[in-house]
């Protein structure tokens, strides 16, 4: 069986178990229709780093551009490299849409790549999802949140809920008519019944349109 039909059926498991929490999320997984959470395990945990940082608090369109721009410096018009990206002035990646303060993280995830910090793909499946968390958190700019992408979008991980994600925890929020969101504290335990398709339910949490 293709890797495709793999995640396919898994995607419709998971419906199907988050189908039977109540009827909540019965009516929320029908309206939407099936998960079609995209991965792209094709990236390397540094691009996929590079990648996260650029979208944080922006518009996607603002990032792609962004990102667009980064690319247009490499001779090939492809993602940069660890290396590539150290070698670009401050202010010429400045000049693609990057604050100061991402371009500070962007060099320092370089460098930690190069250094093995960062981990290559091979390395990064075969950690657990708590030991990576704890290795790349530790780099300048890099949140947990950030950690929790690069696991659900490059590494594949099914069991991974971003309980500081304001989509996650505001989804839910709406989802069940509450008036305030959940604390990360308590959308952690209130996702513990979503195990161990977590990854699912939040796709799925970031789909319940507002009231």
């Amino acid at each position: 069986m293709s890797v495709a039909n793999q995640r396919l059926l898994l995607y419709r498991a998971a419906a199907d178990y988050l189908s039977r929490m109540d009827d909540d999320w019965a009516r929320h997984i029908q309206a939407v229709g099936p998960c079609r959470l995209e991965p792209k395990p094709a990236r390397a945990p540094y691009e996929a780093l590079v990648r996260a940082i650029a979208y944080q608090q922006l518009h996607a369109r603002a990032a792609d551009a962004i990102l667009g721009r980064l690319m247009a410096l490499t001779p090939q018009g492809s993602f940069p490299t660890a290396a590539q990206l150290l070698g670009f002035d401050v202010e010429v990646l400045r000049g693609c849409g990057f604050s100061a303060n991402k371009v500070a993280t962007l060099l320092g995830i370089a460098q930690a790549s190069l250094d093995g910090v960062v981990p290559d793909y091979p390395a990064a499946l075969d950690m657990d999802d708590e030991s990576l968390i704890e290795r790349l958190t530790s780099l300048r700019g890099v949140g947990r949140w950030t950690v929790e992408m690069l696991l659900i979008y490059t590494l594949e991980r099914n069991d991974v809920l971003p309980a500081d994600d304001f989509g996650v925890r505001d989804g839910y929020r709406r989802l069940k008519g509450h008036d305030v969101q959940p604390t990360r504290k308590q959308m952690i335990e209130i996702g513990q019944v979503w195990r161990p398709y977590r990854s699912v339910a939040a796709w799925y949490l970031w789909r319940v349109p507002a009231r």
